[in-house]
């Protein structure tokens, strides 16, 4: 059942990836939106988030997927379902999540 709602649920995800892209903006990150079905045919719709380096980028891709009561969350899509990062309510908390992972990869040895 989840699944279909997250199928037939796709301007719902939609609306909250680009509320976590305008929660993250702020934070200096970049954004490639994978969810435009002309140039992304993918069922899932997928936000890029990622930190631009001289040398190299490093960046999660984020999705937003229905959870049971009816709710939606946020997850990192590599990780499916076990990649909760945060209620789609709170999209504060999701941009604090994303960084926090984010910063992790950009800098191992530091504790955020």
């Amino acid at each position: 059942m989840l699944r279909l709602r997250t199928h037939f649920g796709r301007e719902r995800a939609v609306r909250y990836l680009d509320l976590l892209a305008v929660a993250l903006k702020p934070k200096g990150y970049r954004f490639v939106r994978l969810y435009r079905p002309e140039e992304f045919p993918v069922s899932l719709p997928l936000l890029w988030v990622y930190a631009a380096g001289p040398d190299s980028h490093v960046g999660i891709v984020v999705s937003a997927r229905a959870v049971a009561g009816g709710l939606w969350a946020y997850h990192e899509a590599q990780r499916g379902r076990f990649g909760y990062l945060s209620p789609c309510g709170d999209v504060k908390a999701a941009a604090d999540q994303t960084d926090s992972l984010l910063k992790h990869k950009m800098y191992p040895g530091n504790a955020w």
